[in-house]
């Protein structure tokens, strides 16, 4: 199809916004790998099981308290007319601070939501503090994307955040245990806070002549519901299971499956890097009435990050075992829940792109089949454990049964939703190419030989058989599958393009 006006420089935009993000993610697992490994190693299943389950929750109180302002600030800067994008900005940041001192004090109020099994830790019961840092390091990152300044938020996410956690989790190790995890998740949230504030008060400046005025702060939470319901589902969608299983298996369970969530939510964190940038760009085109051009950006970022999370997914399934290893042997059981998990991220990456459309143009719809895709997950997950337990399978092979459940529910709502928005923009919006499924059969005939080397072998798979398979991977796709717009990912752009 032939680019819409503007296009050219739109997908120069989101490739340099991509390029950015792709090296921050690169960051982000060379600083989240650590963190696994010492949490692990050093704290044990059941550490790690409990504070899977109260993080879930402080995440879940953010996303909520963030009221979908993460996307939605683009569109009010947008609508803003003559209104400063400063006071727009604080305007935001306040709504974030009343949700999180609401959510907040339930929690303190009700901790036995973070700690269903009523043990815990001396300091964890302050574990809500940080529900308002999250929340206004989404909103201040969001408001520097807008800008294009997707550098703070590669800064902030993926190397203040992920390195502060893993360097706290190793010196409260050999302090305090009981409490060592939650602590550094809490310093991670607040450094990565300071790292995002510093850069936006920068660019927006401090709000001089801004007061919060209750009646607009209404409107614009009001405006921010479907969105903030979006947000809320997509987040619960990749969080429920975790719920689920706290609810019905000992801490341990929680605590394998929490391992495998972690590195299977890698490759999903190349989506979300490209919402900063992707947002914007959409919301340019579309109030110049340009749907032509949404539907292609949709596409081509689809792609891209279709593309890189099948290469992942491979890396991570094709040695599943001694990837999970790594973390520790009796993590290793995880190993079929996170093969799941990283083949639905894969048939999550159509749907999820497409969202980034739709929340703008029909919002309420969104809202509604996100619902659905949500409704099915949590059906099959209970399905598909009770089955398991009614054929008597462990409880290790029990709990891959909300990960498989995620991967039908996503592929389904991949499905759906990018039909609805091809109607909608009159043009096709799946970035899905059938040399993706030559690369992955190279990839797992290279890798299947790693595989097959005699137990002892077993550190040659991670060693020689993820960069094989990452190479036989990409050589195909760059080969049969990359065209002259997808390669703008992997060049540098001129400077004036992307002004």
């Amino acid at each position: 199809m032939p680019s819409a006006a503007g296009a050219p420089d739109d997908i120069n935009a989101l490739a340099k916004g991509g390029r950015t993000n792709i090296f921050g993610f690169l960051l982000r697992l060379a600083a989240r790998l650590p963190f696994l490994f010492i949490a692990g190693r050093s704290y044990g299943p059941d550490l790690v099981g409990r504070f899977a389950l109260a993080v879930v929750v402080v995440e879940f109180a953010a996303q909520l308290a963030t009221l979908g302002l993460k996307r939605g600030l683009a569109q009010a800067f947008s609508d803003s007319g003559e209104r400063s994008h400063t006071h727009v900005a604080w305007d935001a940041l306040a709504v974030a601070f009343v949700a999180s001192a609401f959510a907040s004090v339930v929690l303190f109020a009700f901790p036995q939501i973070m700690f269903p099994s009523g043990e815990m830790g001396r300091l964890e019961q302050y574990l809500p503090l940080v529900v308002f840092a999250s929340a206004w390091t989404e909103i201040t990152l969001a408001a520097l994307a807008y800008r294009r300044n997707v550098g703070a938020s590669v800064t902030a996410r993926a190397i203040i955040e992920p390195w502060t956690i893993s360097i706290a989790a190793f010196v409260f190790s050999f302090f305090t245990k009981q409490d060592g995890l939650v602590l550094s998740y809490m310093l991670s949230m607040l450094a990565a806070l300071t790292a995002a504030l510093i850069p936006f008060l920068r660019s927006y400046g401090m709000p001089y002549g801004w007061r919060p005025e209750p009646g607009r702060l209404v409107a614009l939470a009001r405006h921010n519901i479907p969105l903030a319901g979006a947000d809320a589902i997509e987040w619960g969608s990749r969080n429920v299971d975790r719920a689920i299983l706290g609810y019905m298996f000992a801490p341990a369970i929680v605590g394998i499956y929490y391992m495998a969530v972690q590195i299977a939510s890698l490759p999903g964190k190349l989506k979300t890097s490209f919402d900063p940038i992707l947002g914007p760009v959409i919301t340019t085109s579309l109030a110049a009435g340009d749907r032509k051009a949404v539907a292609q950006q949709v596409r081509q970022v689809g792609f891209w990050i279709m593309a890189a999370q099948a290469g992942l997914a491979l890396m991570g399934s094709i040695p599943g075992k001694a990837v999970m290893g790594v973390v520790g042997p009796q993590f290793v059981a995880g190993t079929a829940a996170m093969a799941f998990l990283l083949t639905a991220e894969v048939a999550a990456s159509t749907g999820a792109v497409c969202e980034s459309a739709l929340v703008y143009i029909a919002r309420h719809l969104n809202l509604m089949l996100s619902i659905a895709a949500l409704s099915l997950q949590v059906a099959l997950s209970f399905v598909l454990i009770f089955a398991a337990r009614w054929a008597g399978w462990p409880d290790t092979w029990q709990a891959a049964g909300p990960a498989l459940a995620l991967l039908l529910a996503m592929g389904t709502s991949s499905i759906v939703k990018s039909s609805v928005l091809a109607r909608m923009l009159g043009a096709p919006v799946r970035g899905w190419r059938w040399q993706l499924l030559l690369a992955a059969g190279v990839a797992i005939a290279v890798g299947t030989i790693f595989t097959s080397l005699p137990h002892r072998y077993e550190w040659a798979e991670l060693v020689f058989g993820e960069p094989a398979i990452a190479a036989s991977y990409l050589f195909v796709l760059w080969k049969f599958a990359f065209g002259p717009e997808d390669r703008a990912l992997l060049r540098r752009t001129p400077k004036a393009a992307v002004a």
